[in-house]
């Protein structure tokens, strides 16, 4: 595992790598972000984004999609994954927007979390992404980087790494590294064909430099 100092080195790096790091899921206000993060579950962000655009010109809020037929909703979603499960969430989502939250978003993650296809990684995201609260919202990229790097452990769950995280990263800072840990493990600690041979953080990465060796 890797100490607090090794630690404040990584998240250096990764500043220096995306000082930009910020959600690429195309949206304009809040509810397109929650629509648009429900729509990412298990799909990647350029799917949903080719999604979106017409999507939102259709549906301007939670009326709109509250309105609608699923079969309707399902086919404007469908080249997406898990598009009938996600249509009903919308569907749920979107009504009950307008039966609790007056229409409106709310920013707590305990009242987000109260929202059909809402977890905690996708509260976790619209909090922080929509209303600037400190959060990490732990995706896949995210963990795998986690594990790679000895933040966390290897059998941790998603739970004890977003915890983890917040333990070891100053509270200020959470937002930002959730995004650097995402363009790290999207770009360059990549699940397949990581690339290992020009990281910066080698050094440290008991996964990389496993990988290094079996290379040789």
């Amino acid at each position: 595992m890797l100490t607090l100092k090794q630690i404040r080195y990584c998240l250096d790096i990764l500043e220096e790598m995306y000082p930009d790091a910020d959600c690429e899921l195309s949206h304009s206000n809040a509810f397109e972000l929650l629509v648009a993060v429900i729509l990412s579950a298990q799909a990647t962000d350029n799917l949903v984004n080719k999604v979106t655009p017409d999507l939102f010109r259709k549906y301007k809020s939670p009326e709109d999609i509250a309105a609608v037929e699923t079969e309707e909703l399902e086919k404007d979603i469908k080249s997406i994954g898990l598009y009938r499960s996600k249509a009903k969430n919308l569907k749920k989502m979107a009504t009950t927007l307008l039966e609790r939250f007056d229409g409106e978003v709310p920013e707590s993650k305990e009242s987000l979390e109260s929202l059909a296809g809402v977890g905690r990684k996708t509260a976790n995201v619209v909090a922080s992404v929509a209303f600037g609260e400190p959060a990490i919202a732990v995706d896949t990229h995210v963990e795998r980087v986690s594990k790679r790097l000895g933040i966390c452990r290897w059998k941790d769950s998603v739970l004890q790494v977003e915890k983890t995280l917040m333990k070891k990263v100053p509270k200020e800072e959470w937002s930002a590294t959730h995004h650097r840990l995402i363009f790290f493990g999207r770009y360059h600690c990549r699940a397949k064909n990581p690339r290992c041979e020009e990281c910066p953080l080698l050094s440290l990465c008991r996964e990389g430099q496993k990988r290094m060796k079996q290379k040789k």
